[in-house]
């Protein structure tokens, strides 16, 4: 077990576990956290899971937890770290599940007193447009020939079938397409699980929210994004749905033999992998392309919906409410890329899980019109709480792999928010401070209240003093 007086403190936020902790380290491991953000995290088993991705064979510089970090399958939520190609390993298990949770963030140019008349029945237009819930099917069902498409092609698609502009794509990571998709490593059962859920929204912490920007701390940048004081703002919180979790189940079991063949010792058999560059671990990234690509098109097919819903209540009504994007990122990804370690710029496969990408101003991977001053970082806030657009630095690219946290965080289990928060006292509350709820289930909504999250002001004070800026 680890224990505070183990980790040595870097500097004033940021702890770290030296790689002597344990025989089996290749790396060290690095937390980002003040004092009580770090006890939180020593609640449960999120460092020991961080310690445990800092075994894994190729692992470069540390493995490194966020602000939000916490337990999650094998490892952390919110952890990230980096392998070497040539001689490194991929780990389905240390990039999520829901592969490619992500979110987007829309913009209006409708002040937040021009809309409030119409927010309940917008709040029942968007609840009756985009589906949600366990299970839930799209008006987008597909036959096995365009879900191939979907699963190669991303928000290409969705370009090409009238669900997209091509400004959304510009400003979406990997203009919403994953290089190297290959839908025939993806099974028949993952496929059959999403071929009717494109364009829905999901269960558990996924969420459609109509916002308003109440501060901005750079004008500049925030001009450049289209972002002014008392704007309202559309954010979109979801991922590959069943498809990318089957995808993520298949391949873990498969790496179950894998890391006998390859002869890997894990601390954790959840941490299953194989070697990079090996046929099941080009596989599997084929695979997790795949359910990338659903995702971007899932949230593009949603973002269609969401004007749909615009258009509906507020045409004629209030002008200027067509909805711009503003950017679309990932979390819960595999990304080759190209980074500066011990001198050298070398590729690695960079595993974000529940930590997106940020990076910083000059990256040729931005689109023009956003180079110069870095990528948009998208962190959401719990219900009722703040959520923040942060610009990724040069500090970012530095420590991270050009990585941040990707949220809260959460610090209570479901089942226990289920049975210390009740739904529709929660619903109630957030009524009278004017929050209007569209929830399939009260129990659902009791799973994601403000109290089962950290403070995710907090949680972006750290990321301000080391990573990001407003």
């Amino acid at each position: 077990m680890i224990h505070k007086a183990n980790l040595e403190r870097i500097d004033e936020n940021i702890w770290q576990v030296p790689q002597s902790f344990r025989g089996d380290m290749r790396a060290p491991a690095r937390l980002y956290a003040d004092e009580a953000l770090l006890d939180d995290a020593l609640q449960d088993e999120s460092v020991n899971q961080l310690i445990n991705t800092a075994t894994l064979p190729g692992i470069v510089k540390y493995a490194i937890a966020m602000p939000d970090v916490h337990q999650g399958y094998g490892a952390p939520v919110g952890g990230v770290f980096a392998t070497r190609i040539e001689d490194g390993v991929i780990s389905p298990g240390a990039i999520g599940y829901d592969v490619n949770c992500g979110v987007r963030l829309l913009a209006s140019r409708v002040r937040a007193d021009e809309i409030a008349p119409h927010i309940q029945d917008l709040a029942t237009a968007l609840y009756k447009n985009c589906p949600s819930g366990v299970g839930s099917e799209g008006s987008v069902p597909l036959n096995a020939k365009q879900l191939d498409d979907v699963l190669e092609s991303g928000s290409e698609w969705a370009l090409k079938n009238g669900y997209a502009k091509q400004d959304d794509l510009q400003r979406t990571e990997e203009r919403g397409r994953m290089s190297g998709a290959d839908a025939a490593f993806v099974s028949k059962r993952a496929k059959d699980r999403g071929k009717d859920q494109l364009g829905t929204l999901g269960a558990g912490n996924h969420f459609i929210e109509v916002d308003r920007v109440t501060e901005i701390f750079d004008a500049a940048t925030a001009d450049a994004l289209g972002l002014f004081p008392d704007q309202i703002v559309v954010q979109i919180h979801c991922g590959s749905r069943g498809l990318g979790h089957q995808v993520c189940t298949d391949y873990v079991n498969d790496f179950q033999r894998a890391a006998r063949d390859y002869k890997i010792a894990l601390p954790d058999r959840e941490l299953v992998c194989a070697p990079f560059d090996s046929e099941p671990g080009r596989a599997y990234f084929k695979a997790m392309a795949c359910a990338a690509n659903f995702a971007f098109a899932n949230r593009q097919v949603l973002a269609h919906h969401i004007r749909r819903a615009f258009e509906q209540t507020l045409a004629g009504k209030v002008r200027n409410w067509q909805l711009a994007q503003v950017y679309d990122i990932a979390h819960n990804m595999g990304k080759v890329e190209e980074h500066i370690v011990d001198g050298a710029r070398i590729k690695v496969c960079v595993h974000r899980k529940g930590a997106t990408r940020a990076f910083g101003p000059g990256s040729p991977v931005l689109p023009g019109d956003l180079r110069d001053i870095g990528q948009p970082v998208l962190i959401p806030g719990s219900m009722g709480t703040a959520s923040y657009v942060l610009i990724g630095t040069a500090g970012s690219m530095e420590q991270t792999f050009g990585s941040s946290c990707h949220g809260a965080g959460r610090v209570m289990s479901r089942s226990r928010a289920k049975r210390e928060v009740r739904g529709d006292q929660l619903r109630d509350e957030l009524n009278a401070r004017g929050i209007a709820i569209r929830a399939g289930s009260l129990p659902g909504l009791a799973e994601e209240a403000p109290q089962a999250y950290k403070d995710v002001s907090r949680v972006v004070e750290m990321e301000m003093r080391e990573m990001c800026s407003y």
